[in-house]
Order: C-alpha cells, then structure tokens, then sequence
C-alpha cells in the first residue's frame, strides 16, 4: 500500500539511472561542439555544413518522436530504454570509427533518432515513479541533463587536443554499454497508480493498462486540445532554438574572437553549461516547490520568468569584448533559463493523463527538437554571409524573448488542465 504522502514510493534508485541515461545522452551528443575545430581542420569543411549537422540529427529525431510516444504508452518502457541506450553505444562506436565525413553525418543522424526514442518513456516512467508533490524535483534532476552537455564539449575539447578526436567518440561507448544494462534491471511502474492514490481513488495496480487506447491519431489529437501543453511547448521550442545556436557555437566564438585555445574553450563553455543548470535547477525547484498552489501557475511563473530574463541577460552578454565578462553574463544567463527545467516538464505531467504521457512528452519533444533543428543552421549561415558568429547569435535573441513570454501565458488554463487529469484519475 503507498501513502499518499511519500515522495519517492519506489525509491530514488530509478531516479539516479534516469539521471545517468539523460548525462550519457547529453554527452555523447554534445561531443561535437568541442571537437568541431579539428575535425574541420581534418576534413576542410564549411561552417554551414557543420551547422547543418545538428539540423539533420534533430529532424530525423522528430520524425521518430511520435511513434516513439504511441510506442511508450503501449510496451513495457524500461525496455524501450535498455534498447535505446544500447544504440546509442553503436552510433559513437560508428562516429568514432568513420572513414569520411559522409559516414560520419550517418552515424550522427542515427545517434539523434536513437536517443530520441527514450525521451517518451523516461518522461512517462517519471510521472509513475514520483508522485505531483516531488515532481518538480524528479523532472528537474533528470531534465537538467539537457543543458549538461557541457561535460561533453568539454571532455570533446580535452581528449581531441591530447588523444584526437576519434579517441573521445570511442571511449564513449563504454559507459553508453554500461547504462543500457542499468535500464534492462529497472522494473516498471503500474500506469496511473500514483496518480489515483493522490486523487483519492482505488489503488488498482492495474492501473492504465486495462484502459483501451485510442487509434494514434486520435490520441495525439486529444493530447493537442490541451491548452497548457500548446503553451508550454511553442515556449520552449522557442527558447531551444536560441540555446542550440548559441552554444553549439560559444567555443568556436571563444576562438575566432578571443584567440582562445581549443581546449580552453571548450573547457570554459562545458563549465558554464554545467554549473548554470544545476544551480539554476536547484533555484527552480524551490521556486516550484514553494510557488506551487501559492500562485496562480506558480510554476510556470518561475520557468517563463527566469526563460525571459535571461535571454535578456545573454543579449547584454554577446556585447562584451573581454572573454572572461562574456563567460560570467553567459553563466548568470545560463542560470536563469535553467529555473525552467524542472517547473515546465512537472507541469506537461500534471495537465496530461497516465495513458497518454508518453505521446505529450512525445510532443513536447517533437516541438524542442524542430526548435532546437535550426539554431546552429542560422548561426552557420549567418557567418559565412556576414563573417561573424556573433551576427547569428544577436537573431536568435528575440525568440527566445519570445519563448519565456509565451510560457508565461500558459498559466491561465495550467490550474484548469491539472484538475481535468486528476479528477479523471478519481473515477
């Protein structure tokens, strides 16, 4: 029998192995960004080709998102991961060892659909694990990985300089082997329980397994007449679009600019990209956690405040002409958007029922991942046209501007959305 008001029913163990799948992700993705100066010197591609490589990966990743959240609301998602994660591994073992460039555009556009399958699951598996009152923290421990890709430009960076770029690909499959294991020993949660125990319902272990499931399309229609998930995800495709533009391409700006080295700079951009959002996560969860029911949307108040400001914060940052005052307002920016990560996926859980929370999160990514498709693109294009990275930057400002505002306007239906999905879970 689970008490209402345990925070971690099943423990914090399937907390940590999400927490490591999400680092392992983020990693290997962002690899690239710190080896990106030697394999162009290697290779003697243009800077648009190198920006079109993250464009590719990401709209190959959204064409599987959808299926992968029907998917995820049907099969066991513990599975999902296991499998997932062990592709993973494949598609490094394949970047690292690639004979040309052509070989090695595949292999990261494969890594991109892989890791893109997972993202349903996890989010579903969550909301299962860890009930309203400790979600904020479950999402925000396990999402702030996205922004911890920092560790992998700056491990790129090091292990290029001292070993070559192969090298850092290649000790990558280790611990992506390692994590597919973790994934295969965890157990799955019954659908729904946790949330009919908060309503006050029966404790069926059944849970949403014994409710028919509607056609795909059907199903993704129900889950798009949700207002807040509307709301939440144009925001955060948004604020993506931005983030991917500017940091894929802060290492090379710390280059050309500053006359930094490789390593350095791909050593100062990881250390902002880590330390911003853990601090800006554990701002958040506090804000989430004391806001929460205090304020109308209070959650949202938090993550759309902190998206908006700090975007601001970015622009007066890409003015400075010293490296170490770019670094220190790009870090405070960092911070500020990060207050988003754990408030904005605990909310797309709340507003969306048990059966469904693989597709919504299925959307959600759908939306981040054709966001985030084109940052580093317009970067590339932008500084070939114009030759400065920093044209490129100074555009994708405004949207994210424009991203925290409309997340801030998700809070007039959040409250209405939240109670649909647990009064359904009561019956």
């Amino acid at each position: 029998m689970i008490n209402p008001q345990d925070r971690a029913p099943y423990g914090w163990a399937p907390l940590v192995v999400l927490f490591i799948v999400g680092l392992v992700d983020r990693i290997e993705n962002n690899l690239l960004s710190g080896l990106l100066p030697l394999m162009q010197k290697e290779w003697g591609f243009s800077d648009t080709l190198a920006g079109s490589i993250p464009t590719a990966a990401a709209l190959a990743a959204a064409i599987v998102a959808l299926p992968a959240g029907y998917l995820a609301d049907r099969r066991s998602r513990t599975r999902i991961l296991a499998i997932v994660v062990f592709c993973w591994a494949i598609a490094t073992l394949g970047s690292g060892l690639a004979t040309g460039f052509a070989m090695f555009y595949v292999m990261r556009v494969f890594l991109a659909a892989a890791e893109n399958i997972d993202n349903p699951a996890a989010g579903s598996l969550l909301a299962d694990w860890y009930p309203p009152l400790s979600r904020a923290k479950a999402y925000g421990l396990t999402r702030v990985t996205t922004y911890l890709g920092g560790i992998g430009t700056l491990l790129g960076g090091v292990l290029g300089a001292s070993f070559g770029w192969r090298t850092a690909f290649l000790i990558m499959v280790v611990p992506g082997v390692i994590t597919a294991f973790l994934c295969w020993m965890l157990r799955e949660p019954p659908r729904g329980r946790l949330d009919r125990i908060v309503a006050g319902g029966a404790d069926d272990l059944a849970g949403a397994a014994a409710v028919e499931k509607p056609p795909f399309w059907r199903q993704f229609g129900q889950v798009m007449k949700i207002p807040t998930i509307v709301f939440v995800c144009t925001g955060l495709a948004l604020l993506t679009l931005g983030l991917a533009g500017v940091f894929f391409w802060l290492p090379s700006l710390m280059v050309r600019t500053f006359g930094a080295g490789t390593g350095s700079a791909a050593s100062l951009t990881g250390l902002i990209t880590v330390v911003g959002p853990v601090v800006g996560t554990l701002i958040g969860s506090r804000l989430g956690r004391t806001w929460h029911g205090t304020r109308k949307g209070g959650r949202l108040l938090a993550g759309g405040g902190g998206i908006t400001i700090g975007a601001a914060v970015l622009a007066v940052a890409l003015m400075m002409d010293n490296l170490y005052a770019l670094a220190g307002l790009v870090l405070v920016s960092c911070t500020l958007m990060s207050i988003a990560i754990p408030n904005m996926t605990a909310c797309l859980a709340d507003v969306v029922g048990a059966a469904s929370r693989g597709l919504g999160f299925a959307v959600l990514q759908v939306f981040t991942t054709v966001g985030g498709a084109f940052g580093s693109l317009i970067v590339g294009i932008a500084s070939d046209r114009f030759g400065s990275l920093l044209s490129g930057m100074y555009v994708l400002i405004v949207p994210m501007v424009v991203g925290g505002l409309i997340t801030l306007g998700a809070r007039a239906s959040f409250e209405r959305d939240a109670q649909r999905v647990l009064d359904e879970a009561a019956r």
